[in-house]
């Protein structure tokens, strides 16, 4: 009994679903998320790019042979054998900036690269953000229409056991079926939506689902909370133009068609290499001397082409039009940069407006069903005023969630279009953190109340 129950406790810790809070999913997308794996792939191979490069200022050794039998055509007094072998090293003494021009286009990918792993990094960290932050909201929309629907279900039944006593008419059933009705649907949809998310952020984690399993493999922890942040939009606008990687990148695609031009242009000019080696060959013709020879070998080899046909001429024309395309596109990131800045802060500030609203507006529903259930009892409402206040006070409280939840995707896109944390963000604001008491846990105002008779 001791040992099966050691195997069944470390069969359920072998099978427990990991619970990740929102620092540890965004830690967990930075180790095994798919792109930023590629790109970190990517500054490798730009790191052996340069390793590349750079062998043009080491010397080469490399060693050739030769060996033949040739069958005598005709008399001769040549010896049928020719055989050599050579060890030789060599060294450029001049290429014109070839290979100054290519270790700096090496250097710049490399720091290129780098700039795009931390684009793909803080793009991926957004992503997570806001996909955890859908799975909470979808999770508290399904625990507020799971509430209603439970609570339409009694109130329902509440009628039917009047109407068998003949306290209310059918028609107050008709109604109560019809309000369980409409309410299904929304349950069954937020229900799809949380499972979406699920999928979305174990897509963002790399995560393989296992094969015919309804279960997420993972779970999240927290609730859709509201943290109040006051970000200036001209600091804003001023820290994504100085630190957003996207930019710096682009910024080096024009130094390396730069770069990239004084390579070509090294085509036209004169290259020179030192060789030195040792040589170990045959002699053919007896009368010149003895069949085997060595000795070793020194000289200067140089290659200056002289006309090639208008192909380096091409070439520099190319890389000035890519240079001045990587100075276009550099243009238009900084537009790009600059509108999604303004999207993110437009958005915030909406979010701040709706979730103002729709805090007292929560408070007002209730206030309403209250008065409306008062009035039922009284004598002095109908079943349908009630619904209706229900119904509102439902769709206030979603309204809120979803508030919540624009006001976090907002501070996340903001964050990742000024290439900062969300804790920076708050460096222009003027509005101390007491002013904010009201800034509470969703799930405080989103729960239903459990009777719609009760007072």
């Amino acid at each position: 009994m001791l040992i099966a129950a050691v195997l069944f406790a470390s069969s359920k810790s072998l099978w427990a679903v990991p619970v990740y809070g929102i620092e540890q999913a965004v830690a967990l997308a930075r180790e095994r998320n798919p792109e930023i794996l590629i790109a970190r792939k990517k500054v490798m191979g730009a790191r052996g790019g340069f390793i590349e490069a750079r062998s043009g200022y080491l010397p080469w050794l490399s060693s050739s042979g030769l060996y033949d039998k040739r069958q005598t055509q005709s008399e001769t007094n040549l010896r049928q054998e020719d055989y050599n072998a050579t060890l030789r090293l060599e060294e450029n003494l001049y290429t014109g900036g070839a290979v100054t021009s290519q270790v700096a286009i090496a250097q710049l990918n490399i720091q290129k690269a780098n700039y795009d792993l931390q684009e793909t990094v803080n793009r991926v960290t957004m992503d997570v953000r806001i996909a955890f932050n859908e799975l909470l909201l979808n999770r508290a929309k399904v625990h507020v229409r799971e509430d209603s629907v439970r609570v339409l279900e009694e109130e329902l039944k509440n009628q039917e056991e009047q109407s068998s006593a003949g306290i209310v008419s059918k028609l107050n059933v008709q109604r109560a079926e019809v309000a369980l009705a409409n309410e299904r649907p929304e349950l069954f949809n937020a229900q799809t939506e949380l499972k979406n998310s699920y999928l979305r952020l174990a897509e963002l984690f790399g995560v393989d689902l296992r094969p015919r399993t309804q279960a997420p493999p993972f779970e999240i922890s927290g609730e859709l909370q509201y943290r109040p942040n006051h970000p200036d939009l001209n600091d804003c606008l001023a820290r994504a133009d100085t630190g957003r990687p996207v930019l710096k990148a682009r910024q080096k695609d024009i130094e390396i068609e730069d770069r990239q031009y004084v390579l070509d242009r090294s085509a036209m000019r004169p290259h020179v290499r030192a060789f030195s080696g040792y040589e170990v060959y045959s002699e053919r013709d007896p009368e010149v001397g003895q069949e085997f020879n060595y000795g070793g070998v020194v000289g200067i080899n140089a290659t200056w082409n002289i006309f090639d046909g208008f192909a380096t001429k091409g070439r520099m024309q190319a890389t000035r039009a890519r240079r001045e395309a990587a100075v276009e596109a550099l243009a238009a990131a900084r537009r790009s940069v600059a509108s999604e800045v303004r999207s993110a802060f437009f958005d915030l500030q909406q979010a701040e407006r709706v979730l103002e609203t729709e805090t007292r507006n929560v408070q007002t529903a209730d206030e309403a069903l209250d008065a409306a259930k008062s009035n039922f009892a009284a004598g002095l409402g109908t079943q349908l005023d009630v619904l209706q206040a229900a119904s509102d006070v439902t769709r206030t409280r979603t309204t809120r969630l979803s508030a919540i939840y624009l006001h976090n995707t907002a501070l996340a896109r903001l964050a990742h279009a000024c290439a900062g944390s969300e804790e920076a963000l708050d460096f222009g604001s003027n509005i101390k953190k007491e002013e904010n008491r009201n800034a509470a846990q969703a799930a405080d105002v989103a729960k239903p109340p459990e009777k719609l008779s009760q007072q």
